[in-house]
């Protein structure tokens, strides 16, 4: 889609004018790549009643027909049930067949639930996961200046009531550690599935979980291909009435599904609302003019420039998860 670069910056920049062809390019580079690249007979993807899986499942599916793709539900103690409704939805308005895996016992092994409910203990010392939720957030105040965010741990007991704190960075890398085991098990059931039925894994995330690292290395960043990892969410938004997708999950607020508190993905790390964020990120992209993004953005040229710092800073700190291993050589 690079056409889109050479429209003038405005809030429509984004808008993908024939979504059609849009379609049909991906999904002839879906075929041409699982016959020529891959060479595996199908495509297994995991679905969890999310706008992306959703768009990702029914771009296989014109892809390579629904005889030919698995629609995985990997649910554990802390998914929420809409996403087993949802995924359910969509695989049969697809005519896709599933296969449901609950990884709890396998987290469990793990210690993913132990792990984390130590180190959230060491903050607050009257948690217990029996009487109370639990997740992690950004301070909202922090996207406009040029300080670092700050991640708050928040705990909800039976009653609603909700405290939080700034977490000390060694409980939080324990929190985020045990719950990436998540992620990891999931990209190893997915794989155990491609591999006994020589299918290919087809990834899910979209332009900015790729690009700002929303995503668990060897998790939820391992496949074979990603064919939306070049859309903005408000793309994938676009594409997703196009192709169909039942209304129930284009309305659906988009979560990270991961802590037992819901939580989602614009406090826990986007900060900004989709439609904002995808104008932002493409104006710090394409290097836009400070003062032609801030007054198409109603914003003053301050808070862009410390909007685009922070993106940087993201893009940083995240290198690590995007790169591939290192391969010495003689």
């Amino acid at each position: 889609m690079e056409y889109i670069k050479t429209k003038e910056f405005s809030k429509d920049v984004l808008f993908i004018e024939n979504v059609g062809a849009e379609v049909d390019r991906i999904t002839l580079k879906l075929r041409a790549d699982m016959q020529k690249v891959l060479k595996r007979r199908g495509a297994v993807v995991g679905i969890s009643g999310g706008i992306d899986s959703a768009v990702t499942l029914a771009l296989a599916v014109k892809a390579y027909g629904a005889d030919k793709v698995i629609g995985l539900l990997l649910p554990e103690r802390d998914s929420s049930k809409d996403s087993k409704i949802l995924a359910l939805e969509l695989a049969e308005k697809f005519g896709v067949k599933t296969i449901e895996e609950d990884i709890t016992a396998a987290l469990d092994g793990f210690g993913c639930y132990r792990r984390r409910d130590e180190a959230v203990t060491a903050v607050f010392p009257e948690y217990n996961p029996m009487d109370y939720k639990m997740k992690i957030v950004l301070n909202q105040g922090g996207s406009g200046h040029n300080l670092p965010p700050l991640f708050l741990l928040t705990i909800i007991d039976s009653a609603g009531q909700s405290k939080s704190e700034i977490i000390p960075m060694k409980e939080f890398l324990q929190i985020m550690a045990s719950t990436n085991f998540k992620q990891r098990c999931r990209m190893a059931m997915l794989y155990y599935h491609a591999e006994r039925l020589h299918y290919a894994v087809i990834g899910t995330p979209n332009k900015h979980e790729v690009e700002q690292g929303f995503f668990v290395k060897f998790g939820d960043g391992g496949s074979d291909v990603m064919p939306i990892a070049h859309l903005y969410k408000t793309q994938v938004y676009q594409m997703a009435r196009y192709l169909e997708i039942p209304e129930k999950i284009i309305k659906r607020t988009p979560t990270t599904d991961t802590y037992s508190a819901e939580q989602t993905q614009e406090e826990f790390f986007y900060q900004f609302p989709f439609a904002q964020m995808d104008l932002l990120w493409y104006a710090y992209e394409n290097e836009i003019d400070l003062d032609v993004a801030a007054s198409v953005m109603s914003m003053s040229n301050d808070e862009i420039k410390s909007i685009f710092n922070n993106f940087a800073r993201k893009q940083r700190t995240t290198e690590y998860q995007r790169a591939n291993p290192i391969f010495y050589k003689d």
